[in-house]
């Protein structure tokens, strides 16, 4: 069961802190991870995490609400939404949230996709998704 909590800022957002259990190819297989996010309120957090497709998250209590070394760390984040693999080591830096939801690319894959004849970056195209037809002068 994933351990978590929430504080309420002057302003009125909240910081939502959840440790979980981290993905078998990340950080090791079943370490905790700390997850925080910053929202309007405790609803539009987790939603927020289910968007990015955490889907079993809930947040039951307050046992463990977040820091104010990680509320300072969520609230200068862009995205307001950071990780973190080691809760109690405190040396580890914080991570965005896409970090830990990108499949890693190893060189296998890499070469796979080059040899297969896949555009390089510049010429990336997304799966399912149409090119946008040439401008034509006015």
């Amino acid at each position: 069961m994933a351990g978590g909590g929430f504080s309420k800022l002057p302003n009125g957002s909240v910081v939502v802190a959840i440790t979980l259990t981290g993905p078998t190819d990340g950080a090791g297989p079943g370490a905790p991870i700390r997850v925080l996010v910053h929202a309007v309120n405790r609803a539009r957090a987790l939603t927020r995490l289910r968007n990015f497709g955490l889907r079993a998250v809930y947040l039951r209590g307050n046992a463990e609400p977040p820091t104010p070394d990680e509320i300072t760390a969520v609230l200068h984040h862009p995205d307001g939404v950071l990780w973190r693999a080691r809760p109690e080591r405190a040396q580890e830096l914080w991570h965005p949230i896409r970090a830990l939801l990108r499949p890693a690319v190893t060189a296998v894959t890499a070469v796979t996709a080059v040899t297969a004849g896949s555009p390089g970056p510049a010429g990336a195209s997304v799966p399912g998704m149409r090119a946008l037809p040439a401008r034509r002068p006015a």
